[in-house]
């Protein structure tokens, strides 16, 4: 995850483990201060302390990975009247079991509705989210600890000896888990589980069951007051911002020294009378037009060349402008992604609490009233 400082942005992240196939709701989360206190330090004057006690509660060194995910989400979500499901709980397990066992059963007709759906979305030029795997089930088996896709030779011998706790859905079977437990009136979903629902479709009619509907999800940035000011000061768009090199080299053009702009003018106005004087002189039709022309492209190139290279000696050298987009884009674009999918949201609660969720739920109301 990163967090937006006041200089930039940082990456924070676990320590490397090693991969033994275990579900996170059963690798134990182990000392995680510093990280705890890092996240903290990065939301500057915090005046909402209560998120800063709600994570250091759910992320002890006894729990586990999935456990303090499933405990920070209920801590800040249940206030404002949303349920947090744990797939990890024995009642959620036994509850989705008869579906899985469904999967099971009909592992050979889903794995060709997905190969045919696959098909279908490559002939519209539609790169297909999920990759068909061949002779392996959507569920995951997991008596010994270890997750792990059942093959579907061992589908129907799975089936009938199973038990609710060894079953588990891909991501592909999740949706339809989700919508056969849990009164469901739609699938709210980011941009790539939207893309998974043209293969969820799939899955749903090779089982008979019902198919969830879809819809998008809520998608906006967090401006905080300081990069609004950073924006504002030098008449930067959002959109700009999209672009890495877009901003950056017009504020370092607009950093050069005036009188060294104006030399540059100059020089690119007397470059243009010289070669209309050239051309307009007795004995200029000796040679064609075309000539002069790219005489004309030539200066004019070498010209635009050396204006780059002062730009780029700027951007080099960095000014407190360029250091002021680089927190902009840090805030907004960290590391080059959209806000929603990279930065972490703990330090915008901590510094806003109340006020961001009350801003973010007003444009949450006018984004649902849109849907119907």
């Amino acid at each position: 995850t990163f967090i937006a400082t006041q200089t930039g942005v940082e990456r924070i992240a676990l320590s490397p483990m090693e991969d033994t196939g275990r579900a996170l709701a059963h690798v134990a989360l182990g000392d995680v201060s510093t990280l705890t206190e890092k996240l903290f330090a990065s939301a500057g004057s915090a005046s909402n302390t209560e998120i800063a006690a709600m994570v250091r509660n759910a992320y002890r060194p006894d729990a586990t990975i999935g456990g303090s995910y499933v405990e920070l989400l209920r801590s800040i979500l249940e206030p404002l009247g949303i349920a947090v499901l744990d797939a990890a709980h024995p009642a959620v397990r036994a509850a989705a079991f008869p579906v899985l066992k469904r999967a099971l059963e009909r592992a050979t007709e889903i794995e060709a509705s997905l190969t045919v759906r696959s098909a279908e979305l490559k002939a519209s030029k539609i790169s297909p989210q999920v990759k068909v795997v061949k002779g392996r089930t959507l569920v995951f088996g997991n008596a010994s600890g270890e997750r792990d896709r059942i093959l579907t030779r061992d589908a129907g011998d799975m089936a009938g000896t199973a038990k609710a706790g060894d079953l588990g859905p891909n991501v592909l079977l999740r949706p339809i888990v989700e919508r056969s437990i849990l009164p469901t009136v739609c699938y709210i979903g980011g941009p790539a589980e939207i893309a998974y629902f043209a293969q969820v479709t799939a899955v749903a009619e090779a089982m008979g069951t019902p198919a969830p509907v879809i819809v998008p999800r809520w998608s906006g940035v967090v401006i905080e007051p300081r990069i609004e000011k950073i924006l504002g000061r030098y008449d930067i768009s959002l959109e700009e911002l999209r672009d890495p090199h877009a901003v950056e080299s017009r504020v370092a053009r607009e950093s050069l020294p005036p009188e060294l702009v104006e030399r540059i003018a100059g020089v690119r106005e007397s470059l243009n009378s010289s070669v209309h004087a050239l051309a307009s002189a007795p004995g200029a039709d000796l040679v064609t037009p075309s000539v002069l022309d790219g005489l004309a492209r030539n200066l004019t190139h070498r010209l635009d060349r050396l204006e780059r290279r002062y730009v780029a000696a700027v951007k080099r050298r960095g000014n407190e402008a360029l250091r002021e987009v680089a927190v902009a884009r840090g805030s907004l674009f960290p590391a080059d992604t959209p806000q929603e999918r990279a930065l972490n949201g703990i330090p915008l609660l901590a510094r806003y609490g109340s006020q961001l969720i009350t801003s973010v739920s007003a444009e949450i109301a006018l984004h649902t009233a849109s849907l119907w």
